[in-house]
């Protein structure tokens, strides 16, 4: 699988999947779930609502991941994962990297072969980016999957620069 870090706009990505740093409501949020929610409009609020009332009446487990049809995004589906809080006191390090494994394994499900991936639990969750960013491309890097393009999306210069830094210290040797 190729690995590929764009700084942008997630909700611009023409790929198959686009994964979602969702909260557990699965009904919006603020940040990468906000945006992705207003630019998929209302169909994907619909989706989101049919599995609120059939298997997630609880909201969705954190490192868990379930697709919903992309709405008006220029992508065929969205991938929502919850990620973990970041805490000094417990390490969730596991959870997080389940987000991207979970992630992968629906995204094998669909059949997607391209999946554009935020900075999942670096943002309001406060998770220390260069962190994230480690756990993010080792665990992409690791996990088995028939995906052909895993494409990092990051907003800003300061968390693309941390996965760059990430990702040339996974490559092979």
């Amino acid at each position: 699988m190729d690995i590929t870090l764009v700084l942008g706009d997630i909700t611009e990505q023409r790929v198959d999947a686009v994964v979602n740093a969702a909260n557990s409501s699965l009904l919006g949020g603020g940040g990468v779930d906000g945006a992705i929610h207003r630019r998929g409009g209302p169909e994907v609020l619909e989706d989101c609502r049919r599995l609120r009332a059939s298997q997630y009446g609880g909201g969705l487990p954190t490192g868990q991941a379930v697709a919903t049809t992309a709405g008006r995004l220029p992508a065929r589906w969205v991938i929502h994962t919850v990620g973990p809080v970041y805490s000094r006191r417990a390490d969730r390090s596991e959870l997080l990297a389940s987000c991207y494994r979970e992630s992968l394994r629906t995204a094998d499900d669909l059949g997607a072969e391209t999946v554009a991936f935020p900075a999942v639990s670096a943002g309001i969750y406060g998770w220390p980016v260069d962190d994230a960013a480690r756990i993010a491309v080792t665990t992409v890097r690791a996990t088995p999957a028939r995906v052909r393009e895993a494409r990092f999306v990051l907003f800003t210069a300061d968390v693309y620069a941390a996965f760059q830094q990430a990702l040339a210290e996974s490559a092979p040797a």
